[in-house]
């Protein structure tokens, strides 16, 4: 498969020679999490993750299997039957444990983080950082979860409601986040009532282990029950049987479209919930009046941080044609000065993808947009570092394409960017929401109207709108997800709680007397 043959992009960065095998980084991380590698038997299912820095395999775990997965859920359901009934600020109290932990243990788990999605060491600390946040809310949360009192239209009655805990909670999660996404289930779940049965990507095993085991001390440590968090690990057939079992009240599964159309009707023929989190084709629109300075600093961290592989990166941007040749200038000087290689030495700002089939995805969608009659400004080459032959680093790709090509309408998990021109605010909103996904979204603009449109009713369609920031980088604070055909789910904050807890309804009587709703007289 050819690849672009315009000037190396980026500056190209072979491993440093004082840094760890990533077995050996990953072997001290976990024991200093008090983590342990569970055992692969000889003759049963297993499998090896592979580190994306090296290439190489990392140790044989073994596979949960389906029968074992329904012994889990079973479990978690029995230590569900003693958490709901306590406190929620004394649950909040565990969380708060737990969050202290992850601070003592930032660069432990950051490490494994790296090691096994290739983020760089800033952004897997990032990564730390928005699980003890997400400790920190729920905490708060603990005292707080609050219902509603309403007027009755009958004398001597009051109307209200209440939330109860819900149920096992199963967690699906992604290799691009193996952490942060897990703790924003797992702190809210704990605090509303509910135990957590968590598969990891069978790519990012030994963050799961090593975060696990930080939530397993806090819980002993506070009395509270066991089984309140369990990690089964494996593939497909491990996630299947978590999603099929009765037991899980709500399924919360991150993932692709795919997958999530998979799991949902699953779920639903047997009446259990789903939050989903799926893909996002991530758009931003570059008005005449942007900050183009700061355009620019928004758009290449959200196109190529994580090396493109976030559900929120920035995979389109339609840039007004009176300053589109400005902004492509100014990016692909950008792009070109890119440090890309081991993510853990200081100064690279772009890792590698997860595998090489990543790569080579990245490339045919890349062959695709030529086809299509797109240009690759800069970018788009597969490298081979000396010390990591096997592992699958690129160049992030700056490719200007025709508004309607097909492959703009495709998501790559991959560092590429489509940069597509606009006349009028109408056009550049209708190309925006022109996809099937609905997750983040952003617009560069000084102008007041052009921002309050953007985040108006006939404006971006996603679960998050953004105005002069980057389409990645979400807080905590605020229910993130998207809607369409990325799932319409929301975890973390705002009233995200209300996924994990059950709604009760009441109506109480403190009269002698029993008139009906509606006026009704019944004799």
């Amino acid at each position: 498969m050819t690849t672009n043959a315009t000037p190396a992009v980026g500056h190209l960065k072979d491993a440093a020679s004082d840094l760890p095998d990533p077995r050996e980084a990953a072997l001290e991380a976990l024991r200093r999490l008090g983590a342990q590698l569970p055992p692969a038997p000889d003759g049963a299912p297993s499998f090896t993750p592979t580190s994306p820095l090296s290439g190489h395999g990392l140790f044989p775990l073994p596979v949960t299997l389906p029968e074992e997965v329904g012994a889990a859920v079973d479990r978690a359901h029995e230590a569900f039957l003693t958490w709901r009934l306590v406190p929620a600020p004394a649950r909040g109290a565990l969380v708060r444990r737990f969050g202290d932990l992850l601070r003592e243990h930032k660069a432990d788990l950051a490490t494994l983080v790296t090691l096994e999605a290739g983020k760089i060491t800033a952004e897997a600390l990032g990564e730390v950082q928005e699980m003890f946040d997400i400790c920190d809310l729920a905490v708060g949360l603990s005292r707080q979860l609050e219902g509603r009192t309403m007027p009755s239209e009958r004398p001597g009655h009051r109307l209200m409601e209440t939330w109860h805990p819900l149920g096992v909670v199963g967690v699906i999660s992604a290799f691009n986040f193996p952490a942060a996404v897990w703790s924003w289930n797992t702190a809210v779940a704990l605090v509303c009532g509910d135990p957590v049965v968590w598969k990891p990507s069978e790519t990012a095993p030994l963050t799961a282990l090593g975060a696990a085991a930080l939530l397993r001390r806090a819980a002993a440590e506070l009395g509270a029950p066991e089984h309140l968090a369990t990690v089964i690990l494996g593939g497909r057939e491990t996630g299947e049987a978590l999603v099929a079992h009765p037991r899980v009240a709500l399924l919360s599964a991150t993932g692709s479209e795919r997958m999530g159309a998979e799991v949902a009707p699953v779920v639903a023929a047997r009446m259990g919930r789903t939050l989903l989190e799926l893909g996002g084709n991530n758009a931003a629109i570059v008005t005449p009046s942007a900050d183009l300075d700061l355009t620019v600093r928004g758009v290449v961290f959200s196109a190529v941080g994580t090396a493109g592989q976030r559900c929120t990166s920035l995979r389109r941007l339609i840039v007004h044609t009176s300053v589109v040749d400005e902004v492509l200038e100014r990016l692909a000087s950008a792009y070109r000065g890119l440090p890309i290689g081991d993510p853990r030495e200081a100064g690279t700002l772009v890792g590698p993808l997860v595998s090489a089939a990543a790569r080579d995805r990245m490339l045919a969608a890349l062959e695709q947009a030529r086809a299509e009659g797109g240009t690759v400004v800069t970018g788009g080459e597969a490298h081979a570092l000396p010390a990591a032959p096997d592992a699958a680093y690129v160049t992030p790709a700056l490719v200007q394409m025709p508004a309607q090509s097909p492959i703009v309408h495709t998501e790559t998990f991959a560092p590429i960017l489509y940069v597509l021109g606009y006349s009028d605010l109408d056009e550049a909103i209708a190309m925006h929401n022109a996809v099937p996904q609905g997750l983040s979204s952003s617009i560069f603009t000084l102008d007041q109207r052009e921002a309050e449109r953007f985040l108006g009713p006939d404006g971006s369609d996603c679960g998050i709108a953004n105005v002069n920031i980057g389409t990645s980088g979400a807080e905590i604070g605020g229910a993130f997800g998207g809607e369409k055909s990325t799932g319409g789910g929301r975890e973390s904050g705002s009233d995200a709680w209300r996924a994990y807890m059950r709604r009760a309804t009441n109506t109480i009587n403190y009269s002698a007397d029993l008139p009906l709703a509606q006026g009704v007289d019944f004799g």
